[in-house]
């Protein structure tokens, strides 16, 4: 009966011990902060801006020819045969499609190259939180942005750590 509470007391205080090892083991990461800091991040956003302004320009310069020729066509309609008005009338519906096409492609090829500039950056920051975490024996990394349930942080915090593994 002495062995049996030995045996259980050992088993407890292992079972106790294995436990606060574990608890040890989690770690937590502003991930979007890591994120938005790396120096590729800013250079994507230069980049996106960049791009964003010549779409910009792009697509203003077209819509003032189009406002001009709508200007000029309607100053201009009452002189003009009921035929050269339905032909100048289905000339500006075509061009103001053009113009929300150009908008529209735009838009869905910024976020296009968006995406595409983002992959590889989100790739990089995991491949280092899990470098970090394999290093500091930490088995669980949690998101810690705003908004991603994380109530609780007693855990590591491998931020500094993360940031100085991809070197700023």
């Amino acid at each position: 009966m002495k062995n049996f509470k030995t045996l259980l007391l050992i088993a407890v205080f292992t079972l106790g011990v294995g436990g606060v090892a574990n608890a040890q083991k989690m770690g937590h990461i502003d991930f979007e902060k890591l994120v938005a800091e790396m120096p590729q991040t800013t250079q994507l956003k230069a980049d996106m801006e960049k791009l964003g302004k010549t779409y910009q320009d792009e697509v203003e310069s077209m819509g003032k020819k189009l406002d001009a020729k709508m200007k000029k066509y309607t100053q201009e309609q009452n002189t003009q045969t009921k035929e050269i008005n339905e032909i100048r009338a289905k000339e500006v519906q075509q061009e103001n499609a053009r113009y929300e096409q150009l908008r529209q492609t735009a838009y869905q090829d910024m976020q296009k190259k968006q995406a595409e500039g983002l992959k590889p950056i989100i790739e990089k920051a995991q491949k280092a939180i899990e470098e970090v975490a394999a290093t500091k024996g930490i088995l669980y990394v949690f998101d810690a942005s705003v908004g991603k349930g994380l109530l609780v942080k007693k855990g590591e915090d491998i931020y500094a750590a993360v940031k100085a593994k991809l070197g700023f």
